[in-house]
């Protein structure tokens, strides 16, 4: 088995890039710094509070305004920055491993799957995903570009993972889940940040941020970080052809005024480039041709946020921002503006009702460049969302019993009105025990591509069967192509049966109809591109039933002040119905999915400021991909010789060199493995 060497260089470019990123921010960092002296952030460790504490942790996703974790009416998981800073993860993908009921797994160097209680591909489509508030789902594929949702890790306060609809808040697309990455307020994130480290897949990152005070009520910060990933390995253990690198900066401002005001103006700004190694179709012999192909990514996004508190019992937010986006690559280039305004209002309508409500608009233009296997037509298009909803939480039994109902209703430029009702009802037997239910209708609205997209995977060589030519069988999208729809059911069920252990358990059943299929067309002949082939056109349909069911168990226990250990295992059944199709592939989701995932991760602290992290896994096979199961280790390793300076050591992925863990169907991209890595990193707080 040929391997490459285990510890490469960066290139000059990837040098020059970290030293003029360095210097670029610290200079910005002398300029600013100037008005006050600001102390650092103490890092706070969550194995010092308590389980009540944890479970009392503030959640905004499931109503949109702040409340105990144990009080939600949905199946929510909350990432603190504690979890991701002893997980080892370098960014978002990696640390979402940690939520059960999630699917993660990853492609290649750069490209993930992602995706919620099932349904899960590169384009999953039914979840939605928030930095901040700012929707970072694209309308290309209905799906998230995970490759550019990226922030300074350390700046990252919490993730809230909703499993199961989130659609009567959050629109359509929150059919099976709701990811929202909140970033700390920059008064939390005063003095200086600087981190640096290396290893065999991390060939280099770093990052620096410095937050300052502009007065007593403004506070800003300013950070900027890049990385560069090595190539991961082919089933022989080549290099796969596939690192990238990325560099990034951004600011946030906030103001809180003395009438209760708070003013939020945020930013960020990527450059990028990764490379992939794709096998695409030719209509000669061998009919199909590997090649190691560039893509580049630019963009950024500013947002303005104002809350404002009209009475002790009510208060409105509006939020506003803009989204630029450029994607460049052999198959496909995208240039895509986003506008987007959004008006909520909280308010108590009487002693037994907490209303909230809002109004919308989204704005989104596109410019597309073809390829000869991905082509749109037309190839720029502009595209509307309105949307309005209400909820109101109706306390039936003070601190007992409560019932929520509300719906969203929407009109986009594709399919028309949509409506996404939801009801949950909450029991509180005692303060530390929570059984919730919900009922919830969601839709998933159609992507471009599933509009106006043709895409060319394979090309089927001549014989009898195609009349002696070549056969180029394509993907059209279709513009009678309507919306996928879903019923959900939930059950939960959340105990703190000790003062050293809790429990938090979900069961659903989800009802799927009009999902996505790819039914056969009319068989022509081509004469474009050359040479003459026959075109087998497959278009895009709404002829797939499907019902899901599974459970999600966590459990937090802490058997000693210093050790806490977190189970968590994920149970997921579907079931698809092909009769109303000819899609030989409509069946192919319930393979690409794992049915049982097992997770475990021990954290100790102990003693000298030394934190000891294992963290084991266990995913199923996927049959339809023909990926075995696997089992996976990562270790931390950290110390804090002072409270200023943190050093790490870190092993990922240590029981294997390199595993497959995802397989690319829509678009050809070379099967790749994931290896088997290990980084040191250095944080240091001024």
């Amino acid at each position: 088995m040929t391997r490459r060497n285990a510890t490469p260089r960066l290139s000059s470019r990837e040098r020059g890039l970290i030293v003029s990123l360095g210097a670029g921010l610290m200079l910005m960092v002398s300029i600013t710094a100037f008005p006050v002296t600001a102390a650092p952030v103490p890092v706070t460790d969550l194995t010092e509070l308590s389980l009540e504490e944890l479970m009392n942790v503030q959640v905004t996703s499931v109503t949109k305004q702040a409340q105990p974790l144990a009080q939600t009416t949905a199946a929510i998981f909350v990432l603190t920055q504690e979890d991701i800073r002893r997980s080892g993860a370098t960014s978002i993908p990696e640390a979402l491993r940690m939520v059960p009921g999630l699917q993660v797994a990853r492609l290649d160097s750069n490209k993930w799957a992602i995706s919620s209680r099932g349904f899960n591909n590169r384009s999953a489509n039914k979840l939605l995903v928030l930095i901040d508030g700012r929707s970072v789902y694209s309308p290309l594929f209905s799906g998230v570009h995970w490759d550019i949702q990226d922030t300074l890790m350390e700046d990252i306060d919490r993730i809230e993972v909703i499993r199961g609809p989130g659609a009567t808040l959050w629109g359509a697309n929150a059919v099976n889940g709701v990811i929202n990455v909140i970033t700390k307020k920059a008064k939390d994130t005063q003095g200086g940040l600087l981190v640096g480290g290396a290893g065999t897949e991390e060939r280099g990152f770093t990052g620096v941020r410095y937050g300052t005070t502009l007065s007593d009520s403004t506070h800003i910060r300013a950070y900027g970080k890049f990385f560069a990933r090595d190539d991961q390995a082919t089933a022989t253990g080549n290099p796969a052809t596939d690192s990238w690198h990325q560099a990034r900066g951004g600011m946030r401002m906030d103001h809180s005024a003395a009438n209760g005001d708070f003013l939020t103006l945020q930013g960020d700004f990527y450059q990028g480039e990764y490379r992939e190694r794709n096998a695409l179709p030719t209509l000669t012999t061998p009919f199909f041709q590997t090649a190691d192909q560039k893509g580049q990514v630019t963009g950024g996004n500013l947002l303005g946020r104002w809350t404002h508190t009209v009475s002790p019992t009510s208060s409105f937010t509006l939020q506003a921002y803009y989204d630029r986006s450029e994607r460049s690559s052999p198959q496909n280039g995208e240039k895509r503006d986003i506008a987007d305004i959004d008006f909520q209002q909280h308010l108590a309508a009487g002693p037994n009702h907490k209303l909230v409500w809002g109004l919308g608009y989204r704005f989104t233009n596109d410019q597309l460049t073809n390829s000869e296997t991905l082509q749109f037509s037309p190839s720029s298009r502009v595209l509307n969302l309105w949307s309005g909803f209400v909820q109101d939480e109706i306390t039936i039994a003070p601190k007992t019993l409560a019932l929520t109902v509300g719906s969203k209703i929407e009109h986009n430029d594709l399919t028309g009105l949509v409506v996404q009702p939801n009801g949950r009802l909450r029991w509180t037997p005692t303060d530390h025990q929570t059984v919730w239910a919900s009922v919830s209708r969601a839709v998933r609205t159609p992507s471009r591509a599933e509009d106006d997209a043709r895409i060319s995977q394979t090309t089927v060589p001549p014989s009898a069967a195609t009349g002696g030519l070549p056969a180029l069988p394509t993907f059209a999208g279709n513009r009678g192509f309507g919306n996928e729809k879903t019923m959900a059911y939930e059950l939960g069920y959340r105990n703190q049966l000790s003062a050293t252990i809790s429990v938090d358990l979900a069961a659903f059943y989800n009802n799927y109809k009009d999902l996505r299929t790819i039914e056969a067309g009319a068989a022509t002949v081509e004469t474009t591109p050359a040479p003459l082939h026959l075109s087998l056109p497959f278009n895009a349909g709404n002829k797939l039933r499907a019902e899901t069911y599974g459970v999600e168990a966590a459990v937090e226990w802490h058997p000693l002040d210093w050790w806490r250990i977190q189970p968590s295992y994920t149970y997921l059944h579907m079931h698809l119905y092909t009769d109303r199709t000819t899609d030989p592939t409509a069946g192919d989701a319930t393979g690409q999915n794992p049915a049982h995932q097992f997770s475990i991760r021990s954290l100790m602290s102990l003693p000298n400021n030394i934190e000891l992290d294992l963290w084991g896994r266990y995913v199923d096979r996927l049959a339809a991909l023909q990926v075995p199961s696997y089992i996976t280790l990562d270790a931390r390793l950290g110390w804090r010789p002072t409270k200023q300076l943190e050093l790490s050591l870190v092993g990922q992925n240590l029981l294997d060199s390199h595993r497959p863990e995802f397989r690319e169907q829509i678009l050809s991209s070379a099967p790749t493995e994931i290896q088997r890595g290990v980084y040191g990193k250095v944080t240091w707080r001024f």
